[in-house]
């Protein structure tokens, strides 16, 4: 499909984008190539192609669920300003 500067002016308001003169005629041939290659996609024989959901098959590496973290609560109640009944305490900022 070929397009001339009037369809490109054209999807340049659709879009609501401000094409300069001189940035016209590159415009035209980066749309040319994209229409091409929607042109060569559709043209593709797709026929007898399962449907993939990625195009990676890649099995889950699947891991033991087990706790590895220790509770370390204590620690870092120990480095707060202040702390009660295992929470940190804060200034009161908002009357």
């Amino acid at each position: 499909m070929s397009l001339d500067h009037a369809a490109v002016r054209h999807i340049a308001r659709l879009a609501r984008l401000a094409v300069a003169d001189d940035q016209l005629e590159s415009l035209r041939s980066d749309l040319e190539r994209v229409l091409h290659l929607f042109d060569d996609l559709a043209a593709a024989n797709v026929d007898n192609l399962a449907p993939l959901a990625h195009p990676h098959d890649q099995p889950l590496s699947l891991r033991e669920d087990v706790v590895v973290d220790t509770d370390r609560s204590a620690q870092l109640l120990a480095l707060a300003a202040a702390s009660q009944g295992g929470y940190y305490l804060v200034p009161k900022v908002i009357e």
